[in-house]
């Protein structure tokens, strides 16, 4: 088995922020390229302040959804309001392939770092950049977290039941899903193109656009039918049953989907073939979702007599999409599979042992090897004094006019 990873040899000048840029860098940081964050304690970025972190710990360096989007990552302090700090990022993006960002579109440009500024410096440079609503267009100064990008992108009004108000999604679910993985995709075709021609790319993975994705075919309905989309709850037109269902237990819940008249006899069977699953109104899908109402009842009656986790293996045994509804705790202690292939405890000098994500891509011969977020600035001497070759009196120097902070 070989040890090399995929992106070894690879360099990237890491400006992301918050959650969606990180997650995306992460994702090369484990595949083997050297992704070098770029921070200042001067305007540190959100997540290094806020969320959660072990009761008694306080600082830049111990909040747990920071660390957790930043494993396997570098760290410099380095104050981009300085002058000399932006001619010392010039120089560092010289000796890397990629440079990220996800702040409004044109603060990089404001501070002399956009993208026909960095190809003087280096001509095959790939920059991709991450704002909310594009780097070009009269809305590129706008900002916004997760939940906008979300509320923004039609989600918020499908999530809910029908004839009550949108719900919206109790997750900044974007930040996790598309615009990351988005932005990993682009990168990997930049990179090879690159590799191929010799030549590099500006990519615009505006988020707002990029997370309408998940309103699946609602926009077209639109543009199309002239059908406005609504909150349906947790059903879909090609699928019955196909919901939550109570469990036995306080708050259990199964989530259960049937989307073939296969799967349809398989879950009869599974639940024993009572006498309604024979019935004339059930026989096809679209009689299913006629008495949808009845059905969902009918469904909920065998499984509320039973535990979330056996009807979950009940019904995939039997090749019926069948998930427990978990909360935090049974993904953390519960799930044998989330614990054998996922979640990694990690060693931190600041904070007690915890829980991190660990790589959900797998490729055999190329094991990831998970390594703690660093500190902030924790590698200002390798990049500075090894990767630029700056002299001890110049570092002092540097650290003096407050440029390295």
């Amino acid at each position: 088995m070989g040890s090399r990873l995929p992106l070894e040899g690879v360099r990237i000048l890491d400006f992301f922020w918050q959650a969606a840029g990180p997650l995306a860098s992460r994702t090369f940081a484990h595949f083997g390229a050297e992704v070098i964050r770029v921070e200042s304690s001067t305007r540190p970025c959100t997540l290094r302040t806020t969320g959660a972190r072990a009761p008694d710990r306080e600082g830049l360096n111990v909040c747990h959804i920071f660390n957790n989007l930043n494993t396997n990552k570098l760290s410099i302090a380095l104050n981009l309001n300085h002058p000399r700090g932006l001619a010392i990022a010039k120089r560092l993006v010289a000796l890397c392939d990629v440079v990220t960002n996800s702040f409004t579109g044109d603060r990089m440009e404001r501070w002399g770092l956009g993208y026909e500024e960095l190809v003087k410096v280096k001509p095959d440079i790939i920059m991709i950049t991450m704002p909310v609503l594009g780097a070009t267009g009269p809305y590129r100064h706008y900002r916004a977290w997760g939940s906008h990008i979300i509320a923004g992108g039609g989600l918020n009004y499908l999530t809910g039941m029908p004839g009550r108000p949108p719900t919206g999604i109790g997750t900044l679910y974007s930040d996790f899903s598309a615009n990351p993985f988005h932005a990993v995709v682009a990168t990997m075709a930049a990179l090879r193109h690159r590799n191929r021609t010799g030549r590099g790319q500006f990519i615009d993975v505006a988020q707002y656009e990029s997370t309408i994705c998940f309103a699946e075919t609602a926009i077209l309905d639109y543009t199309v039918n002239h059908r406005v989309q609504g909150p349906n709850g947790n059903r879909l037109p090609y699928a019955a049953p196909h919901g939550v269902y109570r469990c036995q237990g306080d708050d259990r819940w199964c989530a259960i989907g049937v989307f073939t008249e296969d799967e349809w006899k398989a879950f009869t069977s599974a639940i024993g073939s009572p006498d309604w699953t024979q019935e004339e109104r059930f026989a096809s899908l679209p009689g299913r979702k006629q008495h949808e109402d009845e059905l969902d009842r009918l469904v909920e009656e065998w499984t509320s007599e039973r535990t979330p986790e056996a009807v979950m293996a009940t019904l995939q045994a039997a090749g019926v999409a069948a998930g427990i509804v978990q909360t935090a705790e049974d993904l953390l202690t519960r799930d044998p599979q989330m614990r054998e292939r996922h979640y990694r405890v990690l060693e931190h000098p600041e904070m007690p042992p915890m829980n991190y994500d660990g790589q959900p891509i797998k490729m055999t011969d190329a094991p990831v090897e998970l390594r703690r977020a660093p500190l902030l600035g924790e590698h200002n001497d390798y990049i500075y004094r090894e990767l630029l070759g700056l002299a001890e009196a110049e570092i002092n120097d540097y650290m003096i006019a407050g440029v390295f902070e």
